[in-house]
């Protein structure tokens, strides 16, 4: 896969949205997440354009966020199924959920996020697996990586002090 301008970057915020940093990216996830697998439900559910949700399944495709699987020889089809990759993207789009619903709440939401045995709303909030503690400014912080810039270096330790 041909790398973009990202390529110079050692950064994961920057490397993981290269694959899936426009919105039409993230929304054919969330309905693949939702059970959505051939080219025309895609399309029909996000309303995109033929040209432009090929060119972005190719590129998912490419990321190994999604695997193409024939479903029919003739005429030839294929159905796009989310791989490791791609089903390890839930916890982000359960992250956005809560912060547009929080921050952007929609006067009458498509989805509700439930807990899969009372059927009750959920609030996620996201810990560390080995302390519980939450991934809050009070508990966590940036620290400066191995290929870390001198910047990037800097301005983390006054961030930090």
């Amino acid at each position: 896969m041909e790398r973009t301008s990202f390529e110079h970057m050692d950064c994961p915020i920057a490397l993981g949205l290269e694959h899936v940093g426009e919105w039409w990216s993230i929304l054919i996830v969330r309905d693949a997440m939702h059970g959505i697998s051939r080219f025309d439900q895609f399309q029909k559910s996000l309303g995109i354009s033929t040209s432009s949700l090929a060119r972005r399944l190719n590129a998912l495709v490419d990321a190994g966020i999604l695997e193409r699987r024939q479903y029919n020889q003739r005429p030839p089809r294929d159905e796009y199924v989310l791989t490791e990759a791609g089903r390890a993207f839930r916890p982000v789009l359960i992250t956005l959920y809560q912060w547009g619903s929080q921050h952007f709440p929609p006067d009458a939401p498509n989805v509700w996020l439930v807990d899969s045995e009372s059927g009750r709303n959920v609030e996620p909030l996201l810990v560390d697996r080995s302390t519980g503690r939450p991934l809050d400014e009070e508990h966590t912080r940036f620290e400066p990586g191995p290929s870390a810039s001198r910047r990037l270096r800097e301005l983390l330790t006054v961030r930090n002090a």
